[in-house]
């Protein structure tokens, strides 16, 4: 299931990243752009200036360690804090590779900072909430998911970037944290997927053939 999502996520940025090379601006870019530029209040603005902190990987590496409460994270606190910081490294990278300026500055922007950092962060927050009981589980997962959608809006609405490059962002983000779940997962680390059978049940009879005299 986590090949398939990170096969998905992967081919996911190949194409926005390719229609970026070949168009610049994506068709619908503008038009998704000017349509929440246009439909968000005002007073809405002030909050997407604080929720865009939580893209910013200056907060986000200094949080990985919170990560570590969770005992699948701990197990392995050595990929995601990697994760952590080697995702904002990559949006870096590609930035000048893919050379697309931002919707009203000449600096590059694709793909967004913010959403590949928000996207790996709470990818990986994601992940650790499996240790949690089902109704945490899909709370602290639900938020986890509205946050990565909220920072990437409010890199739109500030003015900052275009919709294919928060597309981007979320795309790459969510790809290395589904790499590292890969990484952690006990059956990755085993080819059959179990290194020993299950012990037979207390009622079950013997399999060894009696020794006969």
């Amino acid at each position: 299931m986590r090949v398939a999502a990170l096969a998905f996520f992967l081919l996911a940025f190949v194409a926005v990243a390719g229609g970026v090379l070949v168009a610049g601006v994506l068709p619908g870019d503008q038009w998704l752009r000017e349509l929440m530029l246009t439909h968000v209040p005002a007073p809405a603005l002030d909050a997407f200036k604080w929720i865009n902190y939580a893209g910013n990987w200056r907060v986000l590496v200094p949080a990985a360690p919170l990560l570590l409460l969770f005992p699948r994270a701990r197990r392995h606190w050595w990929v995601w804090l990697t994760v952590i910081v080697a995702a904002p490294a990559f949006e870096s990278v590609l930035k000048p590779v893919i050379g697309r300026p931002r919707p009203e500055s000449a600096a590059f922007g694709f793909p967004s900072g913010h959403a590949t950092a928000a996207a790996a962060y709470f990818g990986a927050l994601i992940y650790a909430a499996g240790d949690l009981r089902p109704v945490a589980r899909r709370i602290v997962r639900a938020a986890a998911a509205c946050l990565i959608g909220l920072v990437g809006l409010a890199r739109i609405v500030l003015h900052a970037h275009w919709p294919s490059d928060v597309l981007g962002g979320i795309a790459l983000g969510l790809a290395c944290a589904t790499a590292a779940a890969l990484i952690s997962s006990p059956t990755a680390r085993s080819p059959a997927g179990s290194t020993s059978p299950e012990p037979p049940s207390p009622g079950a009879p013997s399999r060894t053939p009696p020794v006969r005299g």
